[in-house]
This record gives structure tokens, C-alpha cells and sequence, in this order.
């Protein structure tokens, strides 16, 4: 194609669409004429091959039956349930967890982990975020443990088993429907592995099975980088906040940052005493938040501000489920009665209760479980065979029942 070069210099100014399609000069052409090409159209801000761009998130909730071992999708936005893959063989006892778009779901007999692809997400941004929806799908089984606990972020997903071990995997493999470990890290028995900063940060056991104490910063692919001094004994649960990587310890909670690829620790002790029987385990949050909370055994709630480097202890009692719903939103908790119940973070006062669930908790069998994003939380009901959706803003409302038809052994949301 030739163009009049004058005329492709007034396309340029008159239309930002002509920078992107654009008039490019590659020299003269036959007969002294300068010969310009058609550049392909830049993709938009955000683009992702294969999946559908929304101005809102699209939640969905990944479901697994106890008694099939089928994980189900229940669609937030049309309240649709459709199956996702055939019945696991093993069947599926309970969730592990998610890294905001895969679900990641142990198996009965505790040696291998199923990985859904929810087929919902989000990409923060900071100062805005992007909302992505594609087909569902089941991604595969990894081998190996009991699986413990899963933390993701845009490059890597953690996946640590029980025998102390964890599997790092390729993200952008896992988007593609593959299953690519890049690395195997062994923290000799006990630790906690956190993607964070584009590393990753390693507690637990050294290689002659002693807690060296503070936390080795790693390459991706589980190289040494660097080291924080900071010591956390008996770590055991971790959250990535926008503050931080919490990691949970014996003492209290070790808060790393990274600034111009440094990385640093700072302890948050608990108040008093360190507890013996009533430690955080595991941290439950909504995504963004940086309020955290965890269960503090026969006790009640702990509760972590780590904006405000500081632990609260809600003396409720044993609860079967918690999670905070945001920083300055309530803390959730479901009690053995199948009463739902919301607390004041900074008071620790109870602010609303509501009957839920269709029975007491059998002592035995699926537990139920909480997932909060930023406007509804969802309580999964296994003697009801229903998921409750819950407005934590207006009183514990029930907004709607779900009704499934099947016993919810395992419940993640994605997209959030």
C-alpha cells in the first residue's frame, strides 16, 4: 500500500486511533515513493487471550459434594449450579483453599489435590482493578500429601503439604489448564512458604531439621536471595495483606515488607503472655483487607489490625468458622448451634446474631465454612444442602438461600 506521507502525518494528529493502527514509513519503495505498512491494532488496557472483560466482578462459588466427590460452580450473578469435571475418584473431603481464581480441593484418602479453575477474577491494579470471566474448568490432581494451605499471586501458586513440604507452580501454566511445578521446597517438616514481592519467603526447619528462626527470602524457583533475621518460632499460617506477608508464630505474628527489593520483618506480639492452646493457626480475611482473624480455640477470636500493628482478643468462645469482612466491617463467626454472629472489631462488642443453619453441627462430617468478599458473605450449609448469602451490613440479613441438593464439603469463592 502507498500513502501520501503528509496525509498520514494529519491522520496522526487528528486521531489517537491512527497512533495505534498508525501510518509507519519503512523507506522508499519502487519509483522514489515511500512505502508505509498497516501496524495491527494495539489490545486494550488489560486484555487476556481467552477470557471476557466486565466492568463489575462475577463471583462464583466452587462447590465440591462429599458424597460424589463432584465439584459444582454456583454462579453468583444467575444463582446457576452446573458440575465442573467428572466425580473425583478419591472423592473430595474438604477445600484447601484458593488463590483468587483456582480452587484447590484434598481428597479423602489425603493424597492428592484436585485444582478447579473457577473461571472468575480479579487483577488489582491499585488504583483499579480489572474483572475477568471464562469458561470453568478441572485443571488436574497433584500427588503428593495431605495438602495444608495455598497462597498464590500473579506469578506462582504455593501449595504446602502437611509432611512440610510444598509444590511452587507456574501461574501463567495454570492459566493455559496446565499443572507446571517449577519448584519443590522442604521445610523439614514444619514452616510456612508465602509468594510475595516476586519471591518467595520460607520459615521452618533448616536441612538438619532445627528452626533456624527467621525467614530465607527465595527466588521463585527456590533460589536464595536474601535473609530476615527476624525470628518467628513455630510458624503455622499466613495471609498477604496490602500492608504485608503475615506469617503466623508462637509469639505473635511476623509482618514482612519489601521496599526497593529489600525485605524486612517486624514482630507483632501478642498482648500479655503468649498463648499456649489458643495461638492463631490460620488467618481468614476478605481479599484487600488488612484486618485479619483466626480462630483462638475454646477462647474465641483473635483478631490482627496490621495497619494498626496490633492483636485484639475477642473472648466469644469456641467458634467452628471465622473471617473478617474488611477493616472497619465486622468480624464473622459461626458457632456450633448454627448461629451466625458479627462483632465489632474495635469494641469487641456483638452487633447482630442470626439463626442460620438448618441444624447443630454434627460432630462429625463436613464442617461448615464462611468466604467474604466486599458486599455478601456466603456460609455453606452441609445439613441443609444450601449456601447462605449473607448482607454483614445490615444486620446478618439473609439475602438468599442456595439450595443445592448435594452436602457442601468444600466451599471457595473466586472472582473476588
Amino acid at each position: 500500500m502507498t500513502r501520501n506521507p503528509a496525509a498520514c502525518g494529519a491522520l496522526a494528529v487528528l486521531s489517537a486511533a491512527t497512533l495505534l493502527a498508525g501510518c509507519a514509513r519503512t523507506g522508499a519503495g519502487e519509483n522514489g515513493h515511500e512505502v508505509a505498512t498497516q501496524k495491527p491494532a494495539a489490545l486494550p488496557h488489560g486484555y487476556v487471550e481467552g477470557a471476557e472483560e466486565s466492568a463489575e466482578p462475577h463471583p462464583r462459588l466452587v462447590i465440591a459434594d462429599s458424597g460424589t466427590g463432584t465439584a459444582h460452580l454456583l454462579d453468583l450473578v444467575s444463582g446457576e449450579v452446573t458440575s465442573v469435571g467428572a466425580a473425583g475418584g478419591a472423592g473430595v473431603i474438604g477445600s484447601v483453599g484458593g488463590d483468587g481464581r483456582f480452587t484447590y480441593l484434598s481428597t479423602r484418602n489425603g493424597t492428592a489435590t484436585r485444582v478447579i479453575d473457577g473461571g472468575t477474577w480479579t487483577v488489582d491494579h491499585g488504583d483499579h482493578s480489572h474483572y475477568y470471566r471464562a469458561e470453568a474448568r478441572d485443571v488436574g490432581t497433584l500427588t503428593g500429601g495431605r495438602p495444608r494451605s495455598v497462597l498464590g499471586d500473579v506469578g506462582v501458586t504455593v501449595v504446602s503439604f502437611s509432611d512440610g513440604t510444598a509444590k511452587v507452580l507456574d501461574r501463567a501454566a495454570l492459566e493455559k489448564g496446565d499443572l507446571v511445578e517449577i519448584a519443590l521446597i522442604d521445610t523439614g517438616g514444619h514452616g510456612a512458604i508465602v509468594p510475595y514481592g516476586e519471591h518467595l519467603l520460607v520459615t521452618g526447619a533448616g536441612p538438619a531439621g532445627k528452626d533456624t528462626g527467621g525467614v530465607d527470602v527465595r527466588t521463585r524457583d527456590g533460589r536464595p536471595a536474601d535473609r530476615i533475621g527476624t525470628p518467628c518460632p513455630e510458624p503455622h499460617g499466613a495471609a498477604v495483606t496490602r500492608r504485608g506477608a503475615v506469617i503466623g508464630c508462637a509469639d505473635g505474628a511476623l509482618l514482612v515488607t519489601v521496599k526497593d527489593g529489600e525485605f524486612t520483618g517486624e514482630k507483632i506480639r501478642y498482648p500479655g503472655k503468649p498463648p499456649k492452646g489458643d495461638r492463631a493457626l490460620e488467618f481468614h480475611h476478605r481479599p484487600g483487607s488488612t484486618t485479619l482473624a483466626a480462630r483462638a480455640g475454646d477462647a474465641g477470636i483473635w483478631v490482627l489490625d496490621v495497619a494498626a500493628r496490633k492483636w485484639r482478643l475477642l473472648k466469644t468462645g469456641p467458634a467452628v468458622a471465622v473471617t473478617a469482612t474488611g477493616d472497619d466491617a465486622p468480624v464473622l463467626s459461626l458457632t456450633a448451634d448454627g448461629v451466625l454472629h458479627a462483632y465489632d472489631t474495635s469494641s469487641g462488642d456483638e452487633t447482630a446474631t442470626t439463626e442460620l443453619l438448618a441444624a447443630p453441627l454434627p460432630r462429625s462430617g463436613a464442617a461448615p465454612a464462611i468466604q467474604a468478599d466486599r458486599s455478601r458473605a456466603y456460609v455453606s450449609d452441609p445439613a441443609g444442602k444450601a449456601v447462605h448469602e449473607i448482607d454483614y451490613n445490615d444486620d446478618l440479613r439473609r439475602a438468599r438461600t442456595f439450595e443445592l441438593g448435594f452436602p457442601p464439603a468444600a466451599m471457595v469463592e473466586t472472582g473476588r
